[in-house]
């Protein structure tokens, strides 16, 4: 019989995982909506994105909230650090696409998704590799979108680009918590630094969505204004 754990920061992060899953997927729906009919390449990449953080967050829920067996556990971790790994991969790729003006090279998706597949490979043969190998990747990829939306906020090239390299920081800030293991905050409840690090992040995702969704909107804009004009040039 499957049993919740009796660990109360356990509880916390298992329920503020539940919560980034819910979160993360409603956010997946919207920005399919919001860009399917403006820019379908970049709205796959954001939709994947979010897509596979709520395969990951729904799995660190059950991780977290329930009691199982260590082989069970480190069975149930390999698909989250997959979906984290191609995460960081796909968000790259985003970047990318906006800095190149809404162009991708063809190669890059297929060679970021081969060296994913590689990392994990190396990360089930070896555990170690994963909590410090992982972290430097991931904080080179934030460092780097960071880096190319203040870039793209200060050359005014793409709406939205302010808010998402505040989204961005924000997961940086969210990253460094989860990094301090020390961190506990009690209100009401006791949490941990993985508690915090879900609570901070979907602040971050919030704004992400946010800066995704005002750059589809000004495309979007610009769409209708074109369509008008040519119907008042075919009448």
């Amino acid at each position: 019989m499957i049993q919740i754990t009796d660990i109360p920061t356990e509880q916390t992060t298992a329920a503020t995982d539940a919560l980034l899953a819910i979160l993360a997927f409603i956010i997946t729906v919207k920005v399919y909506r919001s860009g399917e009919g403006i820019d379908l390449k970049k709205t796959r990449i954001w939709t994947w994105v979010f897509g596979l953080l709520t395969v990951a967050s729904a799995l660190g829920a059950a991780a977290h909230g329930f009691q199982m067996s260590r082989l069970t556990k480190l069975v149930l971790w390999q698909p989250l650090n997959l979906s984290l790994i191609l995460i960081i991969c796909l968000f790259a790729a985003g970047v990318v696409y906006d800095f190149k003006k809404f162009t991708l090279p063809k190669a890059l998706i297929p060679v970021l998704l081969v060296c994913a597949i590689i990392f994990f490979t190396i990360t089930v043969i070896l555990p170690d590799v994963l909590t410090t190998v992982f972290i430097k990747a991931e904080a080179a990829a934030m460092l780097f979108a960071f880096a190319g939306y203040i870039i793209l906020a200060s050359r005014k090239t793409i709406k939205g680009a302010g808010l998402m390299a505040a989204g961005i920081l924000v997961t940086i800030i969210a990253a460094v918590i989860q990094a301090i293991h020390s961190v506990k905050v009690v209100f009401i409840l006791e949490f941990d630094h993985n508690g915090i690090f879900h609570i901070v992040q979907m602040i971050g995702l919030i704004i992400l969505f946010k800066g995704l969704q005002a750059e589809f909107r000004s495309r979007g804009a610009g769409k209708n204004e074109g369509e008008i004009l040519l119907r008042h040039r075919l009448r």
